[in-house]
């Protein structure tokens, strides 16, 4: 790798970004993967190259489709990395407020989908850079590693090798059935997609050197789904040694606000699983496990009426996940690396009528839920109006929410020796159309990617400080497991205390910044944390 620019520091210093190029960036030499040579194109900052479309599996079609992925076909020649791949077959909304476009996968999709992304700054291959894999999100249905607001180009100026990459979605990724299961040597199916990803951080060991990448320094992070699935890769025995760190953004605990209350429900028992593939496959008049595979996609994706309610995902299968990760993670049987984990203040305000409630609903709401605790409950959320019962159902859900991601932190604790570093994030992004969605699920993304610029907002310079500081935090924290890591010739950052049960401090992103202990008392003693 002919490096791609020059720069007037080295060290420790690059590793994190802290020093940029004096002269403009040169065509870079083809890389060698294990499959063939790859070239890329520089990005907007020509420090950066971008590597977009490279094959990390064959294509999981016709006799493949609900299988484990397989090695990606090499070729000859130079492969041209110039362009996204098409994004897994999914419905395409386009966009669905809050989430605009650039939350969204833009692009074409087909079954022939398992493609990833890399951005590096680094000189040439004998670089040993951070790695940071991006697994997207969106219900395990929707997404890309191509979505625009994953763009890697800022933290890549930051030190990292950034990758993202496309996973198998919806039934295609998380269909269950006896005839998978009975076919499979694991006597295993449903978690195609976590193989997917799986098979994207072996690539990455087996690859990302010749990038510039560390392949022992590497952090896997995810939103939602993409956090899910990073939670699932600390319990996975599949995934043991294939990453060092893990970031987890509105993941575990977070989800309560979405009903997901406990970490045991992260995943499915397989024979419950099996059961709604039998359903699906009914529905559709599939017989047998190669009319399934026969079936065009557009079939599969396609309402039926008789289909199992629900959506496909994860998966208790006995091998990806050979027990729920709950009881792993009970025994200490995780991969015990460092996490920072964390969540929006308004995860769930795209549901209809988040913080419109009337007081009458939320008090029988309240009753239906909390039942003798239920004055208790009303006592710390007043709601004598109906202006007073938004306000009390949008604090409610923050606080549970709070509350059950420090019991999911507390629970790791007991059996972990690695810090934790936990954060909310609560600032409204600028939307004077749209103020009712505030702190919205995924509103961080932006910000921790650094790419306020594709958003069209308002923004203001407490914006723009937060983007600096949160990305900064996220690429020290990929390079060291402290997201607060002195840097020799950097400016330090605020500090951000290691998450202790006993104290309860997280971090706290918004109009004011800082460590801080949240819930408050009373709404951490009635959610039974103290």
């Amino acid at each position: 790798m002919k490096a791609p620019v020059r720069t007037a520091c080295l060290g420790l210093l690059l590793a994190f970004g802290l020093c940029g190029p004096v002269a403009m960036a040169q065509p870079a030499a083809p890389l060698r993967t294990e499959s063939g040579l790859v070239t890329g194109t520089p990005g907007a900052d020509p420090a950066v190259h971008v590597y977009r479309g490279i094959p990390y599996a064959a294509p999981p079609v016709g006799p493949l489709r609900w299988q484990p992925p397989e090695p990606p076909v090499a070729w000859t020649g130079v492969r041209a990395a110039d362009r996204f791949a098409p994004g897994c077959p999914q419905p395409l909304p386009r966009s669905r407020l809050p989430w605009t476009e650039p939350f969204m996968h833009q692009g074409p999709v087909d079954e022939d989908c398992l493609y990833l992304n890399v951005w590096t700054a680094a000189a040439d291959s004998s670089e040993r850079r951070p790695v940071l894999v991006y697994i997207h999100g969106g219900g395990f249905t929707e997404g890309s590693g191509s979505v625009p607001l994953y763009d890697g180009e800022a933290l890549a100026r930051k030190g990292l090798v950034v990758v993202t990459f496309n996973y198998r979605l919806g039934v295609l990724g998380f269909l269950a059935h006896p005839a998978l299961t009975a076919a499979s040597k694991h006597r295993a199916s449903g978690n195609y997609g976590l193989l997917d990803q799986v098979a994207a951080l072996r690539w990455v060991q087996r690859n990302i050197a010749a990038f510039g990448g560390d392949p022992g320094n590497v952090t896997i992070a995810g939103q939602s789904a993409g956090a899910m699935s990073v939670y699932l890769l600390t319990a996975s025995p599949l995934a043991g040694g294939l990453f060092h760190r893990a970031i987890v953004q509105s993941g575990p605990g977070a989800l309560a606000a979405f009903g997901i209350a406990t970490t045991r429900e992260l995943a499915r028992p397989l024979a419950e699983a099996e059961r709604q593939g039998e359903l699906f496959a009914g529905a559709r008049g599939a017989e047998t496990l190669q009319a399934l595979r026969e079936m065009p996609v557009e079939t599969l994706l396609a309402p039926t009426e008789g289909d199992p309610p629900g959506r496909f995902g994860p998966v208790v299968d006995g091998w990806f996940l050979p027990e729920n990760p709950a009881d792993l993670y009970a025994r200490g049987q995780q991969h015990d690396v460092p996490l920072l984990m964390g969540m929006n203040a308004d995860e769930p305000s795209a549901f209809p009528g988040y913080g419109r409630m009337t007081a009458g609903a939320f008090r029988e709401q309240a009753r239906t839920r909390y039942g003798d605790r239920a004055e208790d409950f009303l006592a710390l959320y007043p709601a004598a109006t109906d202006e007073e019962a938004g306000l009390a159902q949008k604090h409610s859900t923050r606080d549970m929410a709070l509350a059950a991601m420090r019991r999911v932190a507390d629970e790791r604790a007991a059996t972990s020796r690695t810090p934790a570093y936990l954060y909310l994030f609560e600032r409204a992004i600028p939307w004077p159309e749209h103020p009712e969605y505030g702190a919205f699920h995924s509103a961080e993304l932006p910000y921790v990617f650094d790419n306020l610029r594709l958003l069209g907002r308002p923004w203001e310079p407490l914006d723009r400080h937060l983007a600096g500081l949160m990305s900064s935090y996220w690429a020290r924290f990929a390079a060291t497991g402290d997201p607060a890591a002195p840097v020799r010739g950097a400016e330090d950052l605020p500090a951000w205390p290691a998450y202790d049960p006993s104290a309860g401090v997280l971090m706290v992103f918004g109009e004011a910044t800082g460590p801080r202990v949240l819930p408050g008392e009373a709404a951490r003693r009635f959610f039974g944390l103290q």
